[in-house]
């Protein structure tokens, strides 16, 4: 039943309802259209949505005797008193929609219940509302709205072509559709049929619609905590784009701007994309609706969280442990030996830095068909399990398993290593100050730096059975202290200490390995928490399959 809003409650509700554009005016109807339970959401635009939009679906249906109420200011059936504004679950609530639409354009309603014989009605324009009549029409709404701003010409003159408006429309409407896949979408403009989404539980059109044809290698989420649940689909790493614009955020199926949680997705995603690249996909937030505010904007585009830092957490945290999921699956993909379970006692006599790199406690190095074939370009290890050819950039890897292990260095506590003869060196007075900044972050991870005069430090331990200890190529220390001011996105402040002291301590592209050298780094690489990619976000690993291969020689 629809009733009027008592003075108390349209005193708490927020700024009103703001027609924008014609996609302000689809917005209001799918929505409501979705709140009234309709399986299928039939939208026809015309001249952009400025001659004419008509939005239908097969809901519940308005009765006869609210038709009037329906265009009614403050006028809904979502809430009836103001303490349900504390834990509304509808996409509607404020009662001002339809009122707002019907100010700027001319509004036909027509409307059948599922108990009633005929549909009902009604014509609104401005203050003029006429009375129901009856009609012929199927269960369910269907609103007309013609001449949009046709009474307002100084708001019509700030619409943009035809075709951007209905741009506009047709990308909220796809990427809404997302959020409900058990409600069928159509869409058309002026006559042209533009998409149809039949309802059911195959994402993947609609993914592929929103997407683009990389949706095929998204990587699902999902999270579950007592305050919150979070499922979806992310882009798989190394797939980005230049901006956000594609980070999609439901919250209690409620499409919201992605800012919400978007240092969720900067977090999740560190060091498994480039910096000045952006993750992309569609994540789906579940709160309890007493504690999300929508009434915080006039047109619902935001919420408030009561546990903001809370949820975050959560999101953060699910779309980080899909990312390691789905890098250990394209580790295997990309190298064909899965990590062993067991450990093994004694690694086999190689070089030094191949021992230092395999002294660490890790699983038996695997049996399997790779074979490391040769270094190309003294850059790249070249190998093959016999069905496709692997190559793994050494200097990656290498700097991928280094960081990692400063990291767990850090988190554990582990003794560094004291040297014999310290290492001294010096810095400009520029670069002391970000030195000395660095110097507890650097001891955590097992590289103690103490000052040693004027502008003078020295080395007195290193980190213990660090993965580069044997190497004899100078540790290159400005370098290193320019690499401080790196802004690499997700990496907090000691993250970024251990990314750029990895960086300027592994072996470098364009120098020699040995055989076992390269053996053991690639073995090495697979027990990473992150084997796909370095601190910085660039691949370790590029797989280049028989078709591909085939498609080089013409034979395809």
């Amino acid at each position: 039943m629809i009733r009027l809003l008592d003075p108390e409650t349209i005193g708490q509700i927020a700024a009103g309802e703001v027609i924008e554009r014609p996609l302000s005016v689809v917005k209001e109807l799918v929505e409501n259209a979705l709140d009234a339970d309709a399986t299928r959401i039939a939208v026809r635009v015309r001249g952009g949505g400025l001659v004419e939009v008509e939005v239908a679906d097969d809901g519940v249906g308005i009765a006869p005797e609210d038709l009037r109420l329906a265009v009614t200011r403050h006028a809904t059936s979502k809430i009836a008193a103001a303490e349900e504004l504390a834990r509304i679950d509808t996409l509607g609530f404020r009662g001002e929609g339809l009122a707002s639409i019907a100010a700027v354009a001319a509004v036909t309603i027509v409307s059948r219940t599922a108990h009633a014989e005929v549909a009902s009605a009604l014509d609104a324009h401005g203050e003029a509302i006429g009375e129901p009549r009856p009609l012929a029409g199927p269960p369910g709404t269907r609103v007309v709205v013609r001449d949009l701003f046709a009474n307002v010409p100084a708001r019509r003159e700030y619409m943009r072509s035809p075709a951007a408006e209905f741009a506009r429309i047709a990308t909220w409407l796809a990427t809404l559709a997302l959020a409900y896949p058990d409600v069928g979408f159509t869409l058309e403009h002026d006559g042209k049929p533009t998409f149809a989404f039949a309802p059911g539980d195959d994402l993947a059109p609609r993914l592929r619609h929103v997407f683009g044809t990389a949706s095929g290698t998204m990587v699902p989420v999902r999270g579950e905590e007592r305050y919150a649940g979070v499922r979806g689909w992310v882009s798989s790493p190394g797939d980005d784009r230049p901006d956000r614009r594609n980070q999609i955020l439901f919250v209690n199926g409620r499409l919201l701007r992605s800012t919400l949680v978007s240092g969720a997705w900067a977090a999740a995603y560190r060091t498994f994309a480039m910096v000045g690249r952006h993750p992309y996909g569609v994540l789906y937030l579940r709160v309890p609706p007493d504690e999300v505010d929508p009434n915080v904007h006039p047109t619902k585009s935001d919420v408030r969280l009561r546990y903001g830092e809370r949820i975050v957490g959560v999101v953060k945290e699910a779309i980080t442990s899909a990312l390691r999921r789905g890098a250990v699956e394209r580790l295997e993909r990309s190298i064909s030996f899965a990590p062993p379970l067991r450990e093994f006692a004694a690694a086999p006599a190689v070089v030094d830095w191949a021992e230092s790199l395999l002294e660490a406690t890790v699983p038996d190095a695997p049996s399997s068909e790779l074979r490391v074939l040769a270094q190309v370009d003294r850059t790249y290890i070249l190998a093959t399990d016999g069905e496709a050819v692997v190559l793994i950039d050494q200097h990656a890897a290498h700097e991928r398993i280094v960081f990692e292990q400063l990291v767990a260095n850090a988190r554990t506590h582990t003794a560094a290593e004291p040297l014999l003869i310290p290492y001294t060196f010096e810095v400009r007075p520029e670069e002391a100050d970000k030195l000395d900044a660095a110097l507890e972050t650097l001891a955590a991870g097992g590289l103690h730096v103490e000052p040693f005069g004027e502008r003078a430090y020295r080395v007195t331990a290193t980190p213990a059975r660090l993965v580069h200890a044997g190497r004899t190529r100078p540790f290159d220390v400005a370098d290193f202290i320019e690499c401080l001011a790196d802004d690499v996105r997700g990496l907090d402040a000691d993250q970024r200490v251990f990314a750029s002291l990895a960086c300027h301590s592994v072996v470098r592209a364009h120098e020699r390995l040995e055989f076992p050298e390269m053996v053991a780094l690639v073995e090495r690489l697979q027990r990473c928490e992150n084997p796909m990619h370095c601190p910085h976000g660039r691949p370790t690993i590029v797989r280049l399959e028989p078709d591909r291969i085939a498609r080089l020689f013409k034979r395809v």
